[in-house]
């Protein structure tokens, strides 16, 4: 679906609920809208960014999962993730060098076709909502999946020893960025939620900051994985 203006019909048949809860969330402020005459209107790019967001955490939770969701395939890190995927000494010291840093690191590594477009695409994001979520952790990403940019699925993942200010919601700065790079809308959010699973683990953190060099870093995070996705 490209980004239009959808109707509280549409939308409530895009987030699997029923009208009268999508009218009922935005008449109380927790779902972004605008009303146009008497009728509610939603633009998908920000309602993708809301869902983002209370994945990990920026904003209270009110759409919980169906009682019974249907399975969904889901990734395990190592398809998406290696060991060349890590860029343990950021040079940067801006959020917009942080975020060229690490698209330049991808397309190095042939995971995107062009990274000026994948700078712009994620300042766009991050222009909407700082994807920092505070606790020295961001997890920059698009706004919308874009399968003929992105080469195959990836993470990467680098660390700033000193901290970078990415406006951040507890004010503190930012030493693990984690940017995401999926191909396909129904992967994004349940990989999201997984990583913020994982690194909601505090010993898991403090090990990724002091480790020595890249493989440790891999090696922790697919440690940390495994528990979590039952491998």
């Amino acid at each position: 679906m490209e980004d239009r203006l959808m109707t509280v019909k549409q939308l409530a048949a895009y987030l699997s609920v029923s009208e009268r809860t999508v009218l009922n969330l935005v008449q109380e402020g927790a779902l972004p809208g605008v009303k146009v005459g008497n009728q509610w209107r939603f633009r998908k790019a920000m309602i993708d960014t809301w869902l983002d967001d209370q994945m990990l955490g920026l904003t209270p939770r009110v759409v919980e999962p169906a009682p019974h969701p249907a399975p969904r395939k889901m990734l395990e890190l190592q398809s998406c993730f290696e060991p060349s995927h890590v860029l343990a000494d950021l040079v940067a010291t801006t959020k917009t060098g942080v975020i060229s840093e690490l698209a330049a690191f991808a397309a190095g590594l042939g995971l995107v076709r062009d990274d000026t477009w994948f700078v712009g695409a994620l300042i766009k994001r991050e222009n909407v909502m700082p994807s920092a979520i505070g606790q020295g952790l961001a997890f920059p990403h698009t706004l919308r999946r874009h399968p003929e940019q992105i080469t195959r699925p990836f993470m990467v993942v680098g660390r700033s020893r000193a901290g970078v200010d990415f406006d951040a919601l507890d004010g503190q700065p930012t030493h693990l960025f984690f940017v995401l790079g999926l191909r396909y809308e129904e992967l994004h959010l349940p990989w999201l939620a997984r990583q913020v699973q994982m690194l909601a683990n505090a010993e898991l953190v403090d090990t990724l900051l002091h480790a020595p060099d890249a493989p440790t870093i891999y090696q922790a995070l697919l440690s940390a994985e495994a528990p979590i996705a039952g491998l």
